[in-house]
């Protein structure tokens, strides 16, 4: 199954995020299958490539998720 997760990037005290599709058994950091976003906490900067994310919705990912994360 997949999920889509925050994956942190950036340096120290400045943390940016990529929104990714990964599958559930992986790890935070592990390899994702497509990045589909990014989130930036400190600028209040979001991007999310919704088309991708549609694709996935149809693949099976769990809407439940796709709203706990955002």
């Amino acid at each position: 199954m997949v999920k889509l997760r925050l994956k942190r990037c950036g340096r120290k005290q400045r943390a940016v995020y990529r929104i990714v599709a990964i599958d559930v058994r992986s790890r935070r950091e592990g390899r994702d299958l497509q990045k589909v976003g990014f989130y930036d906490p400190i600028r209040n900067q979001t991007y999310s490539n919704v088309p991708a994310i549609l694709y996935f919705l149809k693949r099976g990912l769990n809407q439940q998720e796709l709203f706990m994360t955002f």
